[in-house]
């Protein structure tokens, strides 16, 4: 048995010093007797003992018992009684101060020990409930969520700050209150009141009812006002969810229920300006959509525009002669319908790409649309005294595609490679394109002897409206990459060996060309 030290409160001086002597053989530290109940307060104070030996009859007008209130509700000192009278009147008035035991004179050294012993176990225990109940308690204020705690009928025990602040009442005014007393909810919706949750709790046992959603009312709603549905007209007070569980004792009986809810007011604003929000992106996303459309069209609709320019151009020198060649006017007129259709087939297209889907899909001869490709820009090549090396495979395999989408991604990776070879500097100018065939895709590589890009660079060429010309809109490799991905492929690129750029795109085929579609 651990040593504690004891004060003893004894009128009687012989008794006293019989406790003392036998204290001390215990291995007890006795730090002050006493033989009046307001000495025994003072003492109790200046010393702060681990146990005191109380009689119930002192000298002086304050019995035992007082002493022990005080000395118990100032100071938290366990008290043993000591006396000689048990009548069940000193009994009762000796529990109400809650003591940790009685021994009733006269008593053997043995009696007393096993008091002691029993009495610093029971304190040494309620103080760790004591600590175990303020954390607790410390802990459930801190949250925001406001808890309510209930008894087996339903009334209210506790409340932590939170729970105060909704409700509008204190924790000190609703203890012992019925909870549909503090907490009146009605259902969300219709408004029609809803049944206290810690009855229902109650009722359902282990099991705990599912959360609900409801209108807590404040506590300054006018009476009747749960339950007085109006048309049109939404009941003061917050909106929360409720949870609500039993409390089930150690014998697997409903000893209470708790109950929590949280404000879903702050919540709800956020998932409202988060919705908004979304509606904000999705129209600006569906704006800049737009914008990248009208600059794609833009873009891919120039080069024709600017072959019907310069036919027309043709055109009228052929017309402006006293006997014009008839032969060479319609080849320069079939060529501006041709750059015309051409111009109308971009449009339709790009309008397809935006809306992710191929406008006429076919089977299309990659090689022999490259070599078509070439064709149609043979004079800038010329101009740009660019030499051009094919090595294409012939025949199959075929892709499954839309002709014009594919033409206008080979004849953008053509044009973004003459640009590239513009400047002055660059002697030897030089346009290579490759195809060859894999098991179930084709590979075409584009590479030309210009100013070349930097690695790091490679992804961001790709991004809509990014561009290192001057004059450029920065659509030409956003559309080509959209128009290989819509076809199931990939297009990269990468710095050449030594100077320049190498684009390449890879897509799916077909081992052979069926009938035509």
């Amino acid at each position: 048995m651990n040593a504690a030290r004891i004060l003893v409160v004894e009128d009687d001086r012989i008794v006293a010093r019989d406790i003392q002597q036998q204290l001390a053989r215990m291995g007890h530290v006795v730090v002050g007797t006493s033989a009046s109940g307001e000495d025994a307060i003072r003492l109790a104070g200046r010393h702060q003992p681990d146990l005191v030996l109380m009689d119930i009859r002192l000298e002086g007008e304050m019995d035992g018992i007082e002493a022990a209130r005080r000395i118990r509700d100032t100071h938290r000192i366990p008290i043993v009684f000591l006396t000689a009278y048990a009548n069940d009147e000193t009994v009762r008035r000796a529990s109400l101060t809650e003591p940790f035991g009685y021994l009733l004179k006269p008593f053997e050294e043995p009696q007393m020990r096993t008091v002691i012993q029993m009495a610093l176990y029971k304190h040494a225990s309620d103080a760790k409930l004591r600590m175990s109940e303020r954390r607790y308690a410390t802990t459930l204020a801190s949250i925001r969520d406001g808890v309510i705690l209930c008894d087996g009928d339903g009334r209210i025990g506790f409340m932590n700050r939170a729970a105060e602040t909704m409700t509008g009442w204190t924790a000190a005014e609703a203890a012992g209150l019925p909870l549909a007393t503090v907490f009146v909810a009605v259902d969300e919706e219709t408004q029609e009141p809803l049944e206290d949750f810690a009855a229902l709790a109650l009722r359902s046992g282990p099991l705990a009812p599912p959360e609900r959603l409801s209108r807590l009312l404040p506590r300054e709603a006018p009476a009747g006002t749960a339950g007085a549905v109006v048309p049109g007209v939404v009941l003061p007070g917050v909106v929360v969810e409720e949870r609500c569980s039993a409390v089930i004792d150690d014998r697997g009986q409903v000893a209470g229920a708790i109950l929590v809810f949280s404000d879903l007011t702050q919540r709800r604003q956020i998932a409202e300006a988060l919705r908004r929000a979304e509606a904000d992106l999705a129209h600006i996303g569906r704006l800049t959509m737009m914008g990248e459309l009208a600059a794609a069209i833009a873009h891919e609709v120039n080069q024709p525009l600017m072959a019907v320019v310069t036919n027309a151009g043709t055109c009228l020198q052929h017309l402006s002669k006293a006997k014009p060649d008839q032969g060479k006017t319609r080849a320069v007129v079939e060529r501006i319908v041709r750059d015309a259709q051409r111009a109308g087939d971009v449009v339709r297209s790009i309008r397809a790409l935006a809306r992710r889907t191929p406008a006429e899909p076919g089977w299309v001869d990659i090689s022999a649309l490259i070599a078509d490709t070439l064709a149609l820009v043979r004079a800038e090549l010329r101009r740009a005294r660019i030499r051009v090396e094919t090595d294409l495979i012939q025949g199959p395999p075929w892709v499954h595609g839309d002709r014009v989408q594919l033409q206008q991604l080979v004849l953008n990776l053509v044009m973004n490679a003459i640009e590239a070879m513009a400047a002055p500097e660059t002697d030897d100018r030089r346009l290579r394109i490759t195809t060859d065939a894999e098991e179930d895709r084709i590979r075409v590589r584009v590479e030309d002897s210009g100013v070349g890009i930097a690695e790091a660079d490679a992804e961001t060429l790709f991004r809509a409206l990014y561009t290192t010309k001057p004059d450029g809109l920065g659509m030409g490799l956003s559309i080509s990459r959209s128009i290989v991905e819509l076809h199931g492929g990939r297009l990269t690129a990468e710095p050449a060996v030594p100077r320049g750029s190498v684009f390449e795109f890879v897509l799916p085929v077909k081992p052979v060309k069926p009938g035509r579609e």
